[in-house]
């Protein structure tokens, strides 16, 4: 069974997990209402996508 020979050194363990941080969410301003929603996603303030309503607003 393979062993490591050495101890990985902080450095190493770091530059290998340098990918793995979380990146924060995008968000875009909604065409219609100008609430925030996420991109290529339905406005859940107004139910409006791609400029057309797809789901009727409550209210």
């Amino acid at each position: 069974m393979a062993v490591p020979k050495r101890k990985t050194s902080p450095s190493k363990r770091g530059m290998r997990r340098s990918h793995d941080s979380l990146s924060v969410e995008a968000f875009n301003e909604c065409s219609n209402c100008g609430e925030l929603k996420r991109p290529h996603h339905l406005c859940t303030a107004c139910g409006h996508y791609n400029g057309r309503e797809v789901i009727a607003a409550e209210g």
